[in-house]
């Protein structure tokens, strides 16, 4: 009987150390299973709506980007300029996927805040971003020639992370 009375108190010291663990754990940095393996195909319309439906099998044979963006996300606001400065040093091209956004208002953020993508593909329920693996917007993925994802960046890119990360892969992809 004299022991139970330290069971809630061992319980309670058991959480309080799994808590402490999980906060040191860095979200941003969680493999994607996605490494190594194909990119998700699909067909998706295109934000421009004269445009043909966008499929990753149109970039094969190319390195290039698939950035997850929405119109009513604050961080892809954050990052926008950076993609829009890197469109035009053309190191590799950049494919937009409209994340459950209304196609109108991400018409509206890119004609305002300038369009980097090459194409850009409309997921307007999410599923695509699901295939992805996509936690939240905005997220990045580098992808081979032969259709490869080699990279996953979760949340906005920086000019540190795409100096550290995004141009040398792409450089050595590119070969």
């Amino acid at each position: 009987m004299k022991g139970r009375q330290f069971i809630p108190l061992g319980i309670f010291l058991l959480l309080a150390v799994l808590l402490a663990v999980g906060l040191t754990l860095k979200p941003r940095e969680v493999p994607s299973p996605f490494i190594g393996k194909p990119a998700p195909t699909f067909k998706l319309p295109q934000l421009d709506a004269a445009q043909p439906a966008f499929e990753p099998a149109q970039m094969k044979g190319q390195v290039w980007i698939l950035n997850v963006w929405a119109s009513w996300c604050a961080p892809c606001r954050e990052e926008h300029p950076l993609l829009v400065a890197a469109a035009r040093e053309q190191l590799v091209p950049i494919v937009g996927l409209n994340y459950k956004d209304d196609p109108r208002n991400g018409q509206d953020w890119l004609r305002k805040l300038g369009d980097p993508y090459q194409a850009v593909a409309v997921d307007r329920d999410g599923r695509v971003g699901i295939d992805y693996g996509v936690y939240g917007v905005p997220e990045t993925f580098v992808i081979d020639r032969d259709g490869i994802v080699r990279l996953k960046h979760i949340g906005p890119l920086t000019p540190e992370a795409w100096a550290r990360d995004v141009v040398p892969l792409v450089k050595k992809l590119k070969g």
